[in-house]
């Protein structure tokens, strides 16, 4: 079979405009990065779907938005083919529901809308692909390690403790506190539980993580060496940089989505998931920021080519 069959992508930016959450690069980030596939990764424009927040925007990337256009790429994709979903704004961190977890916190990407989208929700992700095609998912967003839930670790925590950034960015996060204080004044419940809000208000478009009970949440187990790629921005407890075009030398991006780009811009050759995560890790440490990209995947996929599906193996009978 051919590699790479179909190309397909999801593209996420959120800036939030006018509000008090509001980030700059997000939007050239993935727009960057649709350019990026188009003209190195063999992209046909009419599988690259692009959610962003511009005002004027025709589909915006609600937490609904979002999740309708990732089963859609989904429900689309057969053996050998390659997907991709780049996401660039918030993250933030919930506590865990998983029992004895008590005081572990569970990571979760910040839609538009506040309509989180969790590590459950990519996990289901991953165990609905076909037999054969990958699902990489670069995430330019703070706690955005561990966002496949249950995915192994390659590339993790830097041993790397308490070092300072050089330089002045906002970082891609709303504390808990505040996603709480904006679903309340939708909802007017007054709870702590972030679940209660979100069940509340978006019901069945709320994450998979509220709506399931905890003794079907078997139903997200990981598979056996999936095909689930994760590239994070940064470690799980630790925030990713967005710089605003005075920051920014010009030009307003998120700090690993513009360090990927550098990479795969300075080298024209075939790059290993592992290598594209080291490299920019490389660039980020040399600017001096103090985020540590991160790499969850298998074993194998570890050393796979970025975006280039390996041959499917057609297995005897």
């Amino acid at each position: 079979m051919d590699k790479g069959k179909k190309r397909l992508a999801v593209l996420v930016g959120c800036n939030y405009p006018n509000t008090q959450h509001e980030l700059h690069g997000c939007i050239n980030d993935v727009v960057a990065m649709r350019d990026m596939l188009l003209e190195r990764f063999g992209f046909d424009p009419s599988h690259v779907q692009l959610l962003i927040d511009a005002p004027g925007s025709s589909v915006m990337p609600t937490g609904a938005n979002i999740k309708a256009a990732l089963n859609k790429m989904l429900n689309q994709a057969e053996a050998g083919d390659v997907l991709f979903f780049h996401y660039s704004g918030h993250g933030t961190r919930i506590p865990s529901l998983k029992p004895g977890h008590h005081f572990r916190q569970d990571e979760a990407i910040v839609p538009c809308d506040f309509n989180l989208i969790t590590d459950v929700d990519f996990r289901k992700l991953v165990n609905q692909l076909p037999k054969g095609a990958s699902l990489t998912i670069l995430s330019d967003s703070c706690h955005s390690g561990g966002l496949i839930d249950k995915e192994k670790e390659q590339i993790g925590p830097s041993t790397v403790k308490n070092t300072t950034s050089s330089v002045s960015y906002k970082a891609k996060r709303i504390p808990l506190e505040s996603i709480l204080e904006h679903l309340t004044s939708l909802t007017s419940i007054n709870t702590s539980d972030i679940g209660t809000h979100l069940l509340e208000y978006f019901g069945a478009d709320a994450s998979l993580k509220f709506r399931i009970p905890l003794l079907e949440s078997d139903l997200f187990k990981s598979l056996k060496a999936d095909e689930g790629i994760l590239l994070s921005g940064c470690q799980a407890n630790e925030t990713s940089a967005d710089m605003n075009a005075i920051e920014g030398g010009g030009k307003a991006y998120g700090a690993f989505s513009n360090a990927v780009q550098m990479v795969l811009k300075g080298n024209s050759g075939e790059l290993s998931n592992k290598q594209v995560v080291m490299m920019a890790r490389k660039v980020l440490e040399t600017r001096g920021f103090e985020q540590h990209p991160c790499l969850y995947c298998s074993d194998e996929n570890a050393d796979v080519t970025f975006l280039w599906q390996p041959e499917v193996e057609v297995e005897p009978h």
